[in-house]
């Protein structure tokens, strides 16, 4: 939405939290929490989570989610109690056209988490839409800047949104600076083609991460977590020019049919990227085509078995599963089905 986009965002969270079966209230934006008012339950276990950032623009649009019982519920509340995810994740824009995931909007939602107990990861994208692999588009507002101007902009825009959180009581465990960031970010100045800039960029972020919230873990994010070269590329550019990090996150979307060899080969690369460079490992994105539910139950399940018997993979979050098929230009990678989950995620409770 362009107009009125906070006022819209509060209603939002007035609808949602009537309907979730927390019985606790989520106070108006405007009365700031003190940050010990938040209990979050089990910070620093297996993370079994799910990134819903696409939630408030769904519940806008009239999408409903009703638990395995039928009975309508708040969706991260029925994530928590029926799918057994611990942790949420939202990612942030700089500018969006359209307002969703920008700052306002990820404070709503994480509010939402908090109040729920859910741990929450933040995941900075640095544009003012999707970074991937094939789009690390420079923020509109950001375009003509140089090295030392882009550092303040990264560190600022990571600074003012973690510290709106930690406003209202919010504490994030973990926080990405930048999103599946193969060949670097905020192209072209931050493209690893141009020494060391990246790693420069995600020292920005790291400094300014560690300034609001010192404990939170920082995650430099990479796809194709069966593909090693990807991050032996990546990683050693950071190893090349001091980059910051605390963890390694990957993406992995196993193929139908491929998920044991795709598990297999990301299981190994979790060992080796952890015997190279000394950093524990996050899944930060899975996922599989919405109509293979009990193939992907058997994946994650592979997943966590195997990760957690390398002791160096500490989660796994399952990007968008309440989207329905086809979803926002046609993504297919969720696990429900008509509003309500299917046993994919039945692994987290294994």
């Amino acid at each position: 939405m362009k107009k009125n986009m906070f006022r819209t965002l509060l209603t939002l969270l007035a609808v949602a939290s009537a309907q979730t079966s927390c019985t606790e209230e989520i106070s108006p934006i405007t009365e700031p929490r003190q940050q010990n008012e938040i209990t979050v339950a089990e910070a620093g276990t297996f993370a079994k989570g799910a990134d819903v950032s696409w939630l408030t623009q769904m519940e806008s649009e009239g999408l409903t989610f009703t638990n395995k019982a039928g009975v309508a519920t708040e969706c991260m509340a029925l994530l928590k109690e029926d799918c057994y995810v611990n942790s949420i994740r939202f990612r942030v824009w700089v500018n969006p056209a359209e307002g969703w995931n920008n700052a306002d909007d990820v404070l709503v939602k994480a509010r939402r988490a908090a109040s729920l107990g859910l741990r929450v990861m933040i995941d900075f994208h640095f544009s003012d839409t999707w970074a991937d692999p094939g789009h690390q588009t420079t923020p509109a507002a950001w375009a003509n800047y140089d090295l030392t101007q882009m550092k303040s902009a990264v560190a600022e825009h990571v600074r003012s949104t973690l510290t709106k959180l930690k406003t209202y009581g919010v504490t994030p465990e973990w926080v990405q600076i930048g999103n599946e960031t193969r060949t670097g970010m905020l192209w072209p100045l931050g493209s690893t083609d141009n020494g060391g800039n990246f790693a420069a960029l995600v020292n920005a972020g790291y400094d300014a991460v560690k300034e609001v919230f010192a404990d939170a873990k920082v995650i430099v994010h990479v796809d194709g977590g069966d593909n090693l070269a990807l991050y032996t590329y990546l990683f050693g550019n950071l190893k090349s020019y001091n980059g910051k990090y605390d963890m390694v996150g990957m993406s992995l979307y196993p193929e139908t049919g491929k998920s044991a060899e795709a598990v297999a080969k990301c299981i190994s690369n979790v060992t080796t990227i952890y015997n190279t460079y000394g950093k524990p490992v996050m899944i930060c994105e899975v996922g599989m085509d919405y109509d293979q539910a009990e193939e992907c139950r058997d994946c994650i399940a592979s997943l966590i078995s195997q990760g957690k018997a390398t002791g160096h993979l500490e989660g796994i979050f399952y990007w968008e599963p309440q989207a329905p098929a086809g979803y926002n230009g046609g993504y297919n990678k969720g696990c429900f089905s008509n509003g309500r989950p299917t046993v994919a995620l039945d692994a987290f409770g294994e």
